[in-house]
């Protein structure tokens, strides 16, 4: 299906980017990766033979480089998304504007399937202003592209992912982790390989087109129970700590100030809301995948935070 075909990833240089870009890749797929680092891309080079994955420059808050990273694509995958805003990544402007802006161009290039990646909680009524970027930027693509299928994952994790080495990195400096908003929060996480195998899936399915799906692992945790999964994988001895939203959300005033802000308070606005899959949803087993659990991934990339590194337990032995 992918052998000869050109596939143009937007934003396949980040986390499940590059996943997307490996599979590809792997079933001999021509890909060009846009991204705004090409530089910092290039090693994504070695995941095909010589020529078959090409970094190009784009900026999505300009609109540089779009068209011109289309030409002759036969599908496209747009990952384009901020977890915070900085300087011109402004919400609206990188989940929404660009997301618009993207599946124009797609449509106009004779693009035959796009995939777009929102996030589950996506809402136009959200409280969040991330949330409803998210919502805004469906709604944008399906205009310009209605046959665009879109996947909605809940916490993403693997090896890189932002939020599980997020809390390791915290249990290995610290005695505590936060449960905000006292750790009642549902997640749903859903393993990066999985989500790359659903967007591979739908590019090959009829049926997939102007779908929603809603991509979520095999069980519902807690903020509290992901975070025991944190300290069990770390080995550390680190107390959970209640932390209400409010206190939560006066701490992320000043936290937001940083270059990376561990929390921001739009953040603590998603806490508020659980982040699972909705009942009647189309979902991974629709696309026939099962789901990787947690419990089987976090130990081959937790155990680096374990007190003297991965390889303590070794010498120990």
């Amino acid at each position: 299906m992918f052998r000869g075909k050109k596939v143009t990833v937007f934003g396949g240089s980040g986390f499940i980017g590059r996943n997307i870009v490996r599979e590809l890749a792997q079933q001999g797929a021509r890909v060009t990766v846009g991204c705004r680092d090409v530089e910092g891309a290039k090693h994504l080079k070695v995941q095909g033979v010589v020529g078959q994955v090409t970094p190009v420059h784009i900026d999505v808050t300009k609109g540089d480089g779009i068209a011109a990273a289309l030409e002759g694509a036969d599908m496209a995958i747009n990952l384009c998304g901020i977890l915070f805003e900085s300087g011109r990544n402004r919400f609206d402007a990188v989940q929404s504007t660009a997301a618009g802006l993207i599946a124009t161009e797609a449509a106009k290039a004779g693009v035959t399937k796009f995939v777009h990646v929102s996030a589950i909680g996506a809402d136009a009524n959200s409280a969040s202003r991330y949330a409803r970027s998210k919502a805004a930027g469906e709604a944008a693509v399906k205009s310009a592209f209605p046959t665009a299928t879109i996947l909605r994952p809940s916490i993403v994790f693997g090896p890189d992912d932002d939020f599980f080495n997020r809390f390791g990195t915290m249990a290995e400096a610290f005695s505590f982790l936060p449960l905000i908003g006292g750790g009642q929060t549902k997640f749903q996480p859903v393993y990066v390989d999985d989500v790359a195998r659903a967007a591979l899936a739908v590019l090959t399915s009829d049926a997939a087109e102007g779908q929603t799906y809603e991509l979520g692992g095999p069980t519902i945790y807690s903020f509290r129970d992901l975070m025991e999964l944190v300290v069990a994988q770390t080995g550390r001895k680190c107390r959970l700590v209640q932390i209400p939203f409010w206190l939560a959300s006066l701490e992320a005033t000043f936290l937001e100030l940083l270059p990376t802000p561990p929390l921001t308070r739009d953040q603590v606005v998603l806490l508020k809301s659980d982040n699972v899959v909705s009942e009647g949803a189309a979902t991974l087993a629709d696309l026939g995948i099962k789901p990787t659990a947690c419990e089987a991934i976090l130990p081959t990339y937790l155990d680096r935070f374990r007190s003297g590194g991965r390889y303590n337990r070794f010498r120990a032995a």
